[in-house]
């Protein structure tokens, strides 16, 4: 197994006030070098405050954070030479071109003007952003920003990169670009930690994934292992007329072939039920649910929404 490249153990951060609020509540992870891990979780959930304290922007209130094995904040300064991170706002120099913004990050991290040539260059061609590098940031598109905010921020080669809400107010086309931009770091053995609120980035690019609400980390472990968890190859969503009858229904789907498990849904309105990819099945499940009043029925497969929606009893997105 590789080595562990973050750790984080009992962190917590209380910002203090008249109505005190606990951020992050006792969260213990490690990262292995060379993967990419997630933090998944709504907005409020804990995941930027995490990153900051793990970046040396916060003190956490208890708790300690490794990144190499190097204390962040007892070694602050230490620490961030192996540490790289893009924050959820462009912080990129409006006054420097787009290879100056590269160059000038080389030169602050002590590399030779002529070293910072050359991997200015480098980057602006890993992130195909050649043809940009006399413009200057507010002339580039978002996906276009980011890309160069992820490559300044790789520039002094560290051994991690945090990436917080990476995906935010990027277009479709943008994402995906991003996506494979983050995914080639692996060829260059950057450990990356990142946030989301998009099921669909966290599944698309994490090797392992934290499910994180109201400060606690409720669940670890690959996509493929979460969506698994849930008990069923599909998922059908039923809602009744009348929500009273859904107990009588619930008795009734679960002695049907095939059906994994039923659980009310909607404030008791209406009943998931997971089921295994069996023909024939659906139309078992609708004619039982007819009987009972039926108003509509939606389909799915288990994804990481699934996941937290089971966990939490809301959806990832409220």
């Amino acid at each position: 197994m590789s080595d562990t490249i973050v750790e984080i153990k009992g962190l917590r951060k209380v910002y203090s006030g008249k109505n005190p609020v606990t951020a992050v509540d006792g969260i213990d992870l490690r990262v292995p070098a060379g993967e990419i891990y997630g933090l998944l979780g709504p907005n409020g959930a804990g995941k930027t405050t995490t990153i900051s304290i793990a970046t040396t922007r916060s003190i956490p209130t208890a708790g300690s954070v490794r990144i190499a094995g190097i204390d962040v904040v007892a070694n602050a300064a230490v620490a961030r030479r192996s540490i790289g991170v893009v924050p959820q706002y462009n912080t990129l120099d409006r006054s420097c071109t787009v290879e100056e913004n590269i160059f000038f990050h080389c030169l602050y991290f002590g590399m030779s003007r002529a070293e910072a040539r050359a991997r200015t260059a480098q980057l602006l061609e890993q992130f195909r952003l050649s043809d940009r590098a006399k413009a200057y940031p507010q002339a580039l598109s978002g996906g276009l920003a980011q890309r160069l905010q992820i490559g300044r921020a790789i520039a002094h080669r560290p051994k991690v990169l945090f990436l917080d809400e990476p995906s935010a107010g990027l277009d479709p086309q943008s994402r995906i670009a991003m996506w494979e931009a983050v995914s080639g770091l692996r060829d260059e053995g950057i450990t990356v930690v990142l946030t989301t609120h998009y099921m669909e980035e966290a599944d698309e690019l994490c090797d392992r994934l934290a499910i994180i609400d109201h400060g606690k980390i409720l669940v670890e472990d690959t996509p493929a292992a979460l969506k698994a968890s849930v008990g069923g190859d599909k998922i059908y969503e039923l809602r009744l007329q009348d929500g009273d009858r859904s107990g009588h229904l619930e008795a009734r789907l679960r002695g049907i072939s095939g059906v994994n498990g039923v659980e009310p849904i909607h404030h008791g309105s209406g009943l998931r039920v997971l089921a295994k990819a069996q023909d024939g099945l659906l139309a078992s499940v609708v004619t039982t649910a007819n009987e009972f009043g039926l108003r509509d029925v939606t389909t799915a497969e288990p994804s990481l929404e699934t996941v937290f929606i089971r966990l939490t009893g809301r959806d990832l997105r409220e």
